[in-house]
Order: C-alpha cells, then sequence, then structure tokens
C-alpha cells in the first residue's frame, strides 16, 4: 500500500507540474495574440497617418513591408505556442489518467482489505459460534 501512496504522490506531482507548464503556455499564447492585436492597430494608425499627412505616405510602403514580416513573425511564434499548447493538454490529459489509475487501483485493493478483514471477522465468530454451541 505504501508503494501505491507513494506513486499517487508522484503522479498528482507531475499532474500539479503539467498544469503549471500549461498555464505559462497559455499566458504566453495570449501574449502573442495581443502582440497581433497590437501590430494590427498598429498598422490601422499608420495607414491613418499617411492618409492625413502627405510626406508620410512615402514612408508607407517601407512600413507596410515590417508591419507585414512582424505579423509573420508573430503569427509563426503563435502557432509554434499552439502546437506547444497541445502536446502540454495531451501531457496533462494522460498524467492525470494516470492519476486517476492509481486512485482507483489503490481504492480497489482498500475495498478487497475490507472485505477481507470482514470475511475474517466473520469466520472467527462462525467459530466462536459453533465452540460455545458444542459446549453448551
Amino acid at each position: 500500500m505504501r508503494a501505491m501512496a507513494s506513486l499517487i504522490r508522484i503522479s498528482t506531482f507531475e499532474v500539479e507540474t503539467l498544469q503549471k507548464r500549461l498555464a505559462e503556455i497559455v499566458d504566453r499564447r495570449t501574449g502573442a495574440e495581443l502582440k497581433l492585436v497590437v501590430l494590427e492597430a498598429e498598422g490601422e494608425s499608420e495607414m491613418r497617418n499617411a492618409r492625413a499627412d502627405a510626406e508620410a505616405g512615402w514612408y508607407m510602403a517601407g512600413f507596410r513591408e515590417g508591419l507585414r514580416q512582424r505579423k509573420a513573425e508573430a503569427q509563426v511564434a503563435l502557432d509554434t505556442i499552439t502546437l506547444e499548447e497541445a502536446g502540454a493538454r495531451d501531457a496533462l490529459a494522460e498524467a492525470f489518467e494516470a492519476l486517476k489509475k492509481y486512485e482507483h487501483v489503490a481504492e480497489a485493493t482498500r475495498v478487497a482489505d475490507r472485505k477481507e478483514a470482514g470475511r475474517r471477522e466473520t469466520a472467527a465468530l462462525d467459530e466462536l459460534g459453533l465452540r460455545r454451541a458444542s459446549r453448551g
């Protein structure tokens, strides 16, 4: 039973560790999504400035190219983080499944031990009853 308790503790620690890792990944994904939104807003703002000021229009082609590249880099980072998140979710699901299996086995063992103890107690009481009956 000690070994099962140790397996449950180790498995619980693994689940907690993977939950923390997943939370960090989700935070990074949120940051990457926010970066894309900020880049989009920056591009719209610059477009408004270019329409209002003729001189700013001269720089617009370079700005658009730079913005396109930064958006592409941000999208690649977001895609990578999304894949990492999917892997972390799968690992967490597997660890949680293993934990539940260990807990189920431990509970089944406890139930079997209780049944066995009850059976022994009943046998002992039956034997005691037979002894008293044979004396009396």
